[in-house]
């Protein structure tokens, strides 16, 4: 356990590393060519360095409230550990999963298995996508505005979410991706949002009809919003917790306001920008990243319905967790502009500048 980090430290640490990391990335951008063999080696050892930092740094955290529901899954995970059977539990395979390893490891062995599982995904999709230039979409998730929550809080979904990006790398292995979509599912039945979405995109993947369908549910939330989370509801949406996200208390919200979240959409649209510039005003046609961009939109549409609901973090983080990827690929993957490293640099600082300005200016 790190015990020498103050507990109120703890993401101030993690948060500026991070702003070290980008600004010494940007200054790279701006003064050595991405095909350099001097920036290859710089990202890939900074990379590989980020995944180790974090994987340890999160998985060896102290056990202590500021770090949300890590102090009730101890709870859960010392039970199974003196022999206490799993009772009533949702999301079984997770519960199955825990009380496997509860005998033969401590939990904070625990915790840093489960942050392997939630980081080496990012680090998975990333080289399998960009290979040499892998750190950039590495680093782009690991700075945005949900990671760190879903790493110490929300561990399951977490590392659910985190599952199904792994099973995106097996595009043509789909055996492989079916297995890990099935995992995901075992940790966490909220993934079948997501899961269908990306089914969704094998009959139609059009990127235009998704836009519009994403613009469509903003005044269809703002007219009609309570309507959305009553039928919802009703309906359970693959499973209980779903319909007990959109009728929980306000009291018990995560978000720290509720109503519609303009800010936080402001914050989706990021994505949706970056896919409707790329692909309907430069013309990027990559099937793949088709099917990644209409998975965000899809899911991100639901939330943006279901925007006023006191749980309504839970649902956005079903896209959230692909916004980065969803900005930086076609950066990576074709040349749209004369300095295009400078302006990688410079798009990554922007994406992370939200996460740490929403720290400091907004939740401090």
């Amino acid at each position: 356990m790190i015990n020498f980090v103050p507990i109120e430290s703890y993401y101030p640490i993690y948060i500026n590393i991070c702003l070290f990391l980008v600004l010494f990335t940007i200054l790279h951008t701006r003064v050595v060519p991405m095909e350099s063999p001097k920036n290859l080696s710089f990202i890939n050892i900074s990379g590989l360095l980020l995944l180790a930092f974090l994987v340890l740094y999160i998985g060896l955290r102290p056990i202590h409230p500021i770090f949300g529901d890590t102090v009730n899954y101890v709870v859960t995970y010392s039970n199974y550990q003196i022999g206490l059977p799993i009772k009533n539990a949702e999301d079984y395979g997770w519960h199955v999963f825990m009380k496997a390893l509860a005998p033969y490891m401590s939990i904070h062995a625990f915790f840093t298995i489960i942050s392997f599982i939630y980081i080496f995904p990012l680090y998975k999709i990333s080289t399998t996508y960009f290979k040499e230039y892998w750190y950039y979409a590495f680093l782009m998730f690991v700075v945005s505005f949900s990671f760190w929550t879903y790493s110490v809080n929300g561990i399951r979904n977490g590392a659910a979410c985190s599952l199904f990006l792994w099973g995106l790398c097996y595009e043509k292995r789909k055996i492989l991706m079916v297995m890990f979509f099935g995992f995901a599912l075992l940790f966490h039945k909220t993934l079948f949002l997501p899961i269908l979405a990306y089914l969704a995109t094998y009959f139609y993947n059009n990127p235009k009809f998704y836009f519009k369908g994403w613009l469509m549910c903003i005044p269809l939330s703002l007219v009609l919003g309570g309507v959305w989370i009553s039928l919802f509801s009703s309906l359970g949406f693959a499973d209980d917790r779903l319909s007990g996200y959109l009728s929980s208390s306000s009291e018990e919200g995560t978000f720290s306001a509720t109503g519609f979240r303009w800010d936080f959409l402001f914050h989706s649209a990021f994505a949706v920008f970056a896919g409707w510039y790329f692909v309907v005003k430069r013309g990027f046609s990559d099937a793949l990243y088709n099917r990644l961009l209409n998975t965000y939109l899809i899911c991100n549409g639901f939330w943006v319905l279901v925007i006023r609901a006191n749980f309504s973090n839970r649902f956005a983080y079903l896209s959230w967790f692909m916004m980065a990827i969803v900005i930086i690929y076609p950066l990576l993957k074709k040349n749209f502009f004369k300095n295009q490293h400078a302006l990688l640099g410079n798009i990554i600082l922007a994406y992370f500048s939200f996460t740490y300005l929403m720290f400091y200016l907004y939740y401090s």
